[in-house]
């Protein structure tokens, strides 16, 4: 297993370099008996790192940070966020370090050890959370939604503490870049005018090179971030934790701690048990978005125009284009659901039948994902066995001619239900990791129905009961 010849891998510094006031030099606790618990080979392959290095002993070393290539400069990286609707001025990587950039992209490990930005917690993360991060992360890519990316989950052979002692793991993260709304609420906070423009302009560089400025790329991450919560919303994917330091600029979903897929239709859906008063319920989201981008604004006012009231007008005016953009970006993603993208049906006939539609299965609590599956297999039955509503709603949908075979393709059968993530968790958490495989075998080709994959097809059996999900923390 060891006798595989060490590649010779270059870690970047970018942001160290041009960002030193936002990042502490730091280190990764020592992990003494690392154990490779899944590896994502194609996405090491993109980055350039032979996947059977990886799993010798030097591999897993690089990838829990105890032995880093020369000329490498592992950060803690610094930011604010509101939290709950609180602002907290210095949270930062409590137990996160950002190893460098390979290949254009961040190499970040979650559960590395206390950083000083911990806060009293230990800077460790146990298995489950972490698998959770691998599974959804995963899914979110193979369902085309803008995502941070999980390379590796490697055990500590440590226990951990949390409600109960809990094998300890180490999550390898890969995402364009760590940069979030936070990052610059931190940088307006010290009051450094200078400070604030070196990371709007390596946010440029990094990002969105046409963008010029501040105010154009405050532009382009209210535009990226319309995109991404439409494509949450039309997926059914709730978040759970929408701070403003777990929204990226880059237009990423990043941190999958309390996140969710609904099942049955209801847009109060709430999964995380901190979340007592549905902050961040699913049919929040979109306004919860436009929430955090107003804190950006906040954050770069001074760069928008020397002139206070001008600033505000432009942030404003720049601000008020995330609702036609997230209204765009739904109304495509429901054409293609719908099997309507070749279709001549104009919006406000659109509008009208997705409202429509919506209204039905919230009565009927459908299952969000089998629904449009089910309505491409429709052969005439499904609107004669209809009642109601719902049998009128086919009626109208049928006329407009739909694409049924174009639905299939966008419409995925496999997501990472519930109850088998759970189940997948529990099972790799006592060291039984085949729930986990299998469950990535389904939703890793989410579009594409198999035999023998039924169950992953399937809602949560009625005695699931309701599901709440932790933070891991």
């Amino acid at each position: 297993m060891n006798d595989v010849s060490a590649p010779v891998i270059a870690l970047g510094h970018r942001f160290a370099d041009e960002l030193p006031e936002m990042a502490v030099s730091w280190q990764a606790a020592p992990v003494a008996s690392p154990r490779l618990l899944v590896l994502n080979e194609p996405l090491a392959a993109e980055l350039g790192l032979d996947p059977q290095w990886l799993r010798t002993d030097e591999g897993l070393a690089f990838l829990t940070g105890n032995t880093l290539p020369e000329g490498a400069a592992p950060v803690a990286q610094a930011y604010a966020g509101h939290q709950f609707g609180g602002y907290s001025p210095r949270l930062g990587d409590g137990r996160a370090l950002l190893l460098g950039e390979i290949g254009g992209r961040d190499l970040h490990l979650k559960g590395s050890g206390r950083t000083p930005f911990a806060r009293g917690g230990d800077g460790l993360a146990a298995v489950g959370p972490m698998l959770r991060e691998y599974v959804i992360s995963e899914a979110m890519y193979a369902l085309g939604i803008p995502t941070t990316r999980s390379l590796a989950v490697i055990g500590t052979g440590k226990s951990i503490v949390r409600e109960n002692l809990a094998p300890g793991a180490i999550l390898v993260r890969v995402a364009a870049s760590h940069l979030r709304v936070g990052s610059f609420q931190f940088a307006r906070a010290t009051g450094d005018d200078g400070l604030l423009r070196r990371l709007v302009a390596h946010a440029v560089e990094r990002h969105y090179p046409e963008a010029g400025d501040a105010l154009g790329l405050y532009r382009a991450v209210v535009g990226a971030q319309a995109d991404l919560i439409a494509q949450w919303m039309l997926t059914g994917f709730v978040h759970g934790v929408m701070n403003t330091d777990n929204m990226t600029i880059s237009g990423e979903t990043i941190d999958y701690g309390p996140c969710a897929f609904m099942e049955g239709f209801d847009p109060a859906t709430v999964f995380s048990s901190i979340d007592e008063g549905g902050r961040y319920a699913y049919g929040n989201q979109p306004g919860i978005a436009q929430w955090n981008l107003a804190r950006l604004a906040e954050a770069l006012l001074p760069l928008f125009d020397d002139d206070q009231d001008q600033a505000i007008a432009k942030a404003t005016e720049a601000l008020s284009e995330f609702r036609g953009r997230y209204a765009a970006a739904t109304l495509r993603g429901f054409r293609a659901k719908l099997g309507l993208t070749g279709s001549d049906v104009d919006d406000a006939v659109l509008t009208s039948l997705i409202e429509d539609l919506l209204a039905v299965l919230q009565a009927d609590r459908s299952d969000f994902t089998s629904f449009f599956r089910d309505l491409a297999g429709n052969d005439g039955s499904v609107a004669e066995a209809a009642d109601g509503d719902l049998g009128e709603w086919i009626t109208r949908w049928r006329a407009l001619g739909p694409d049924t075979d174009a639905m299939n393709r966008a419409n995925p059968i496999y997501i990472p239900r519930n109850h088998l993530v759970e189940e997948a968790l529990a099972a790799g958490t006592d060291g039984d990791l085949e729930p986990l495989h299998g469950l990535l075998e389904a939703i890793t080709a989410p579009f594409d129905e198999r035999p023998g994959l039924d169950r992953f097809a399937q809602p949560a059996p009625p005695d699931f009961g309701t599901y709440r999900t932790f933070c891991g923390t």
